[in-house]
């Protein structure tokens, strides 16, 4: 018969306490999230605040000549600008100082594609109905310019009286296909650049290219040169011809109209080169401008009371926002700097002379964990001479050449590309030809390996690089 019985073991376990997984997340934050966080830190906490660097700015120097003295003087100046300031540019009329205007209301506005083709379609001398099925059919039309809606679900959809044919709403659609940008209203791709045919000056280029669109277009998408030679009764070196008119349309006309946005990269930090060596410095750009409310510290810590334990624990947070915010960037300068010393000669000559670099050496270099490194170098950018890169791109592991020297993945898919780039148009290289030559040069690289490369470089392979003129 078994027996119940109660024990106890002890053991010893490694934890992070709240406090230090706030601190982990926080140095893993891309620099625009972690922005993001400090602001909203300083907005609910009563003892942070923005640093005020006007405040800090020196007083302008004064002038020995004295403003009244002068025929124009800065009161008229800025009574002048004022002026500008307030005329609408549009009419040319001054806005009168009581009507509710403000910076924003000057700003240009975005002009999106319905915009552009309903003033197109506004001069136009149409009649009410006309009009109306021609802005139904904008309306409709998604941002890459194509009307993903059929004629008889938009046909049901519209209130007028009579329901609109199906006729109807083919005029008003041919009418919109019309306007500019050229390849707009399309209902596929097939249409879209077939609607964009008129462009190609030669006629018969343009021929080549109809057919090829209309007819051949799972070939054209395989670039498959040699068959639509053959189908098309035409020479190759056409057929390339033709392609690369076609390659010229737009396949997605909306994008070519309205306000492009464009995503910039801050670098978290900047390398430069200063007496002969390289110097690494955190951008200030990135570095949140915030500290501690003295004023608030100091009443809070002579009038503390136990009731005040809200007060208390938001003073707390503070501090720990502040160390934070300290140890993120001194972390990410150490990092950025011991990356520095050991790719020197990448920055000197470039990605050939990128070395195997691995987490760990860094680790090992400034005294943190491992996994303290990959979260540094996650979401963090450097900007150099060469152009901006994001920290984990330095990161490579070692492949040994024939000499038994090590050599990084960066330097190899470098020289890949440089082989690619000096092949003969009309007889590129395969990847197995590719895979010889590295070894030509010492370096032992299996195939598969020069196809994943050539994949992340985002290279075609060798059937469609071949050109034929």
């Amino acid at each position: 018969m078994s027996s119940m019985y109660l024990s106890v073991n002890t053991h010893q376990s490694q934890t992070l306490s709240p406090r230090l997984q706030r601190a982990v997340q926080l140095l893993q934050m891309s620099s625009l999230d972690f922005a993001a966080m400090v602001r909203s830190k300083v907005g609910e906490n009563p003892f942070l605040e923005e640093e005020d660097l006007e405040a800090n700015a020196g007083e302008p120097a004064a002038t020995d000549a004295p403003a009244q003295d002068s025929e124009f003087t800065r009161e008229d100046s800025f009574a002048s600008d004022r002026d500008i300031w307030l005329a609408d540019g549009s009419t040319g009329r001054r806005l009168k100082d009581s009507e509710d205007s403000s910076a924003m209301d000057l700003t240009a506005s975005d002009t999106t594609l319905a915009m552009h083709l309903r003033t197109q379609v506004n001069v136009m001398p149409l009649s009410s109905r006309d009009l109306y099925l021609a802005q139904a059919i904008i309306e409709s039309l998604d941002d890459d310019g194509y009307l993903r809606t059929s004629l008889e679900e938009l046909a049901q959809l519209l209130p007028l009286t009579p329901p609109p044919l199906i006729e109807e709403l083919t005029i008003a659609l041919r009418l919109v296909q019309s306007l500019d940008p050229a390849g707009v209203g399309a209902r596929d791709v097939r249409e879209c650049l077939m609607l964009q045919c008129s462009r190609i000056e030669d006629t018969f280029l343009r021929r080549i290219a109809k057919n090829i669109i209309e007819h051949h277009l799972d070939k054209l998408a395989a670039r498959d040169v040699g068959k639509l030679s053959k189908v098309l009764e035409q020479p190759a070196a056409h057929i390339e011809a033709a392609i690369a008119c076609i390659r010229r349309l737009n396949p997605r006309p909306g994008w070519s109209v309205g306000t492009s946005r464009t995503d910039y990269i801050v670098p978290d930090v900047i390398v430069r080169r200063s007496q002969g060596s390289w110097d690494v410095q955190l951008n200030p750009a990135v570095i949140p401008r915030v500290r501690m409310n003295k004023v608030y510290e100091e009443l809070f810590q002579r009038h503390r009371r136990k009731e005040h334990a809200e007060l208390a624990d938001h003073l707390q947070d503070a501090r720990w926002t502040l160390r934070n915010v300290a140890q993120r960037f001194s972390t990410i300068l150490d990092v950025a700097q011991a990356i520095v010393r050991k790719q020197h000669l990448f920055l000197e000559f470039g990605a050939m002379a990128m070395k195997p670099l691995l987490l760990r050496e860094i680790a090992d270099e400034i005294g943190v964990h491992e996994s303290t490194v990959s979260r540094v170098t996650n979401n963090k950018y450097m900007a150099t001479p060469l152009g901006v890169f994001e920290l984990k791109y330095f990161f490579s592991r070692p492949m040994l050449s024939a000499s038994g020297k090590a050599c990084s993945a960066t330097a190899i898919r470098e020289l890949i590309s440089d082989i690619i780039a000096a092949e003969s148009p009309a007889q590129p290289l395969s990847d197995g030809k590719i895979t010889d030559q590295l070894a030509m040069q010492g370096l032992v690289v299996a195939r598969r390996t020069v196809t994943k490369y050539r994949q992340l470089l985002q290279i075609a392979p060798v059937e469609k690089r071949r050109r034929y003129f």
